[in-house]
């Protein structure tokens, strides 16, 4: 069991690293992992079903931290897109792969079955990598989210219908009735929604963190377990159970209890997906399997990126809303397994589907690369001419267009300067096109998009991008191949700002510290303080702040000697606040009123004469 486990970690520290950094995703690492542990290669991992089963529960986890950011009332605001949208995908998709699998000369009870199974999508991969490129949260997610979980719903009655069409007894979801499954699976909203809030009130009451956590992982198992249980999917119930939590004040202490175990299991899941591609069919039968595994992603991508208009997905996000929920999902194999018990398929035919079903999920990360790449391209086609170059251009180009490249780029656009903006958010981007703004969808750290946002011929160049490693790399990006850029960037942290600072970037601005000493000094005129004396106190902290960075950067890069300079600026700040108390003692007794005092003059009406005469400015 130990060197299972070493090797099953070794594989994924050393190839998930190189995956990423060859640009093909995380999750082909964590596939070329188990491929190379499983039983076609080393042999490490003799019995993938053997830890396929814990393994799902990192897909299961994974639902349940994304059911905690999904509010009932936002849930039920998502009905069209589960039942609408996931109703027409399936129908769409399912249809045309059936009619594929007829003409390839299965029966029509087999062409049927197979392509209902190979319209589902794997929630895991999908859901994975919208989560890295940020798009789980814009309509585009909720649409293609909301896909995902009819298809999770569709789970029972695919299985049901297996065993209608085989010869032989199928499988009951759950080894009870449809109408059953539904009645366990209304009683489990109901009673979660009346009793997990007292439940984890008491259980945190007790102080006790380690039992916190471990009633977050009971709750996500044994929501999964009932789900399992009922015939649903163990992704369906952890599901369930974040959503009954959403509204709950314990949100976002299950989502850091939980997100540990999520990250671990979720890559154990993939590698189990590599282990158990039987390498053997793929040698014996490659061509076939490569065909099957090509015509589906074809086939899905193709119905998905036409109904992609009906169902609302703006235009730049089309083929990445395609590449997404184009592959086929594990349901699959669970739905080849059952149909080959039930005689509706023989060995070397559920055996080639499942080989496809697992080189469609590889090639996920790769299709979705390249349909960033062609939307990116088709947004940022270049100009037919000289003229069409020279009214393009623009002195600024902003990256990132959230709450500090608009208000930026409103700016610009109130003094007649032009700027061309990248942003990944399509929303945005019809928004602003109106405007007259030149606008390239994708990732800004690409060097292909921002030369074509005009980058060799711009002045200034504006990162706003909130994401601090992404931040960093627009400018390291920047200062490689446009080092004529004066750069302006936002700073998340004192961190982030040392690190621009390390890059010579010119002006950087933190993006709460103005606003959060305008916010004080609206407390201190609120208390009483004339305006006049709340910007002195605020321009002094300002100084003092920027003093102690200054001090503090000297430092970056020795822990010790920055630790060092940070103590000294606290030390200082607390005498700083010391003599600041002394002086209000000295005013106090000098007949000047005090903060409380003037707010209780003002309460009592007195407060616009006496404070007049006893603050004299």
């Amino acid at each position: 069991m130990l060197n299972f486990v070493i090797a099953l970690l070794a594989a994924a520290v050393v190839l998930v690293p190189l995956a990423k950094r060859l640009g093909l995703g995380a999750i082909v690492g964590y596939l070329l992992a188990g491929v190379l542990v499983g039983p076609g290669l080393l042999g490490v991992i003799e019995e993938v079903d053997e830890i396929a089963h814990i393994s799902e529960l990192g897909v299961a986890m994974m639902l349940f931290v994304i059911g905690l950011e999904l509010e009932p009332k936002r849930l039920w605001a998502m009905r069209r897109d589960v039942f609408g949208a996931g109703t027409v995908q399936m129908l769409a998709c399912g249809g045309a792969l059936s009619l594929i699998a007829l003409a390839a000369g299965l029966g029509w009870k087999a062409a049927l079955l197979v392509g209902l199974a190979l319209a589902l999508s794997s929630t895991a991969i999908a859901v994975q990598l919208m989560t890295e490129r940020h798009v789980i949260a814009t309509p585009t997610g909720s649409t293609a989210f909301g896909i995902l979980l009819f298809q999770d719903l569709a789970a029972i009655p695919l299985i049901a219908l297996v065993a209608l069409l085989s010869a032989a007894p199928g499988p009951q979801p759950g080894g009870m009735p449809f109408w059953q499954s539904l009645a366990v699976f209304a009683a489990a909203i109901a009673v979660g929604r009346s009793a997990l809030g007292p439940l984890f009130r008491r259980i945190a009451g007790t102080g006790m963190r380690e039992i916190f956590t471990a009633a977050a992982l009971l709750l996500v198992l044994g929501m999964a377990g009932l789900m399992q249980w009922a015939g649903f999917s163990l992704a369906l119930g952890a599901f369930l159970a974040g959503v009954l939590l959403a509204d709950s004040e314990y949100r976002k202490a299950l989502e850091t209890d939980i997100e540990p175990f999520k990250g671990l299991l979720l890559g154990l899941f993939f590698l189990t997906v590599g282990a158990g591609l039987d390498l053997s069919v793929l040698r014996a039968q490659w061509p076939l399997v490569v065909a099957v595994a090509g015509v589906l992603f074809a086939t899905k991508f193709a119905v998905l990126a036409a109904l992609a208009r009906p169902l609302g997905v703006p235009a730049p996000m089309r083929l990445t809303f395609a590449a997404v929920v184009a592959q086929a999902g594990e349901f699959a194999l669970v739905v080849f397994s059952a149909a080959r018990s039930g005689a509706l398929l023989d060995a070397t035919q559920a055996n080639v589907l499942n080989s496809a079903v697992a080189v469609s999920m590889a090639l996920t990360p790769l299709a979705l690369s390249l349909a960033e790449r062609l939307a990116a391209r088709v947004q940022t086609a270049p100009p037919a001419s000289a003229e069409d170059i020279h009214a393009d251009y623009a002195p600024v180009v902003i990256a990132g267009f959230g709450r500090m490249g608009q208000i930026a780029a409103r700016l610009l656009f109130a003094h007649g300067i032009r700027a061309n903006v990248l942003d990944r958010d399509p929303e945005q981007i019809g928004l602003i096109s109106r405007f007259g703004y030149k606008v390239f969808y994708g990732d800004a750290t690409r060097l292909d998009l921002l030369r074509a946002a005009g980058a060799s011929d711009a002045k200034v160049l504006v990162n706003a991008i909130d994401d601090v490693d992404a931040n960093l790399a627009l400018v390291d990006l920047a200062r490689e191949y446009f080092p004529h850029l004066a750069i302006v960037s936002r700073a998340r942290n004192v961190r982030h700002l040392f690190e621009l600072r390390k890059r010579s970037v010119a002006v950087i601005e933190r993006e709460t510290f103005e606003s959060a000493l305008r916010l004080g000094r609206g407390v201190l005129e609120t208390l009483g303080v004339a305006p006049y004396d709340a910007r002195v106190a605020a321009d002094a902290f300002r100084r003092h702040n920027v003093a102690t960075l200054e001090a503090m950067y000297l430092h970056y890069g020795d822990e010790e000697r920055l630790l060092t300079a940070a103590r000294a600026a606290r030390d200082e700040f607390e005498q700083s606040f010391q003599r600041d108390r002394t002086l209000a003692g000295e005013r106090s007794r000098a007949g000047w009123t005090t903060v409380p005092e003037r707010a209780a003059q003002r309460t009592q009406g007195r407060g616009d004469t006496q404070e007049t005469q006893g603050h004299p400015d």
